[in-house]
This record gives structure tokens, sequence and C-alpha cells, in this order.
């Protein structure tokens, strides 16, 4: 498994889970600690940020990926992922309210969390049976 996959993956996990816990605390801590407003974390451009850094790595691991596992599954569970955070952020509260994008959000969050999971799983397992012959038994080692 190339190490551009392994971190690609990971970053996509990451920026996805930090954009679901955004919009799942954000609103409490802002209660609770209101200097946190100053930070200016509850706005759009921060959607719009982590949807720009969550669409090119998603797509470089997915694409890696792919060469090593040839799951569609995945692919297709990541892109429904992509396809809910965009719509959230396209659509924003002024259609779907506040509650309808922080579910759409949410759950295109989980969707690539677990797509890039699924898929470093795979890779992993794929490379290994590409590079590792099924188990040889130590009497065929040593009578070669």
């Amino acid at each position: 498994m190339k190490t551009s996959q392994i971190v690609t993956d990971r970053v996509a996990i990451g920026l996805s889970l930090t954009c679901a816990l955004h919009c799942m605390l954000l609103p409490s801590l802002l209660l609770l600690l209101p200097s946190i407003a100053a930070l200016s974390l509850n706005t759009e451009a921060f959607h719009i940020t982590l949807v720009i850094a969550v669409i090119p790595s998603s797509l470089f691991a997915l694409k890696a990926g792919y060469q090593q596992h040839g799951n569609s599954w995945v692919i297709f569970g990541v892109s429904i992922g992509l396809i809910l955070l965009v719509l959230a952020l396209l659509l924003g509260t002024g259609i779907l309210g506040e509650q309808g994008e922080l579910i759409l959000t949410v759950i295109g969050s989980i969707c690539i969390a677990f797509g890039h999971s699924a898929n470093y799983q795979l890779s992993k397992k794929g490379m290994h049976e590409n590079c590792c012959p099924d188990k040889i038994s130590t009497s065929q080692l040593h009578s070669e």
C-alpha cells in the first residue's frame, strides 16, 4: 500500500470527522465558552474549507485504494458522503434549516469516514494477499 494513500485516507477520515464534530459540538461549546465565538468557526467559510480539503484527499485515496482492491462499493459510499456534504453546503440553513444541514453533514461525514476506513482496510488486505504467498509450510521452505 502506498504511503500517500494511507496518509490521504487518514486525512479524509480526520477531516470528515472534524466536520461532524464541528457541526454537533460547536453550538454547545459556544454556549459554554463564549470566547470560542471569537474564533469564527461557525461560519460557512469553515465548512467550505473542510469540503475543499476533503474532496481532493478523498479522490486521491479512493483512486489509489481502488487500484489495490477493486471494490467499487467503497467509492460508492464515499461518493454518497461527499454528495451529502456538498448538498449541505449548497442548500445551507436557508433551505434545509439548521437541523437539516446538521443531519446531512453528519451522515455525509460518517459515510466518508467509514468509506475511507474500508478503503484503508481493503487496500491493506489486498497488498498483503498480492505480495505474500499463501501459507507456505516450513517443509516447503526447506525443500527448496
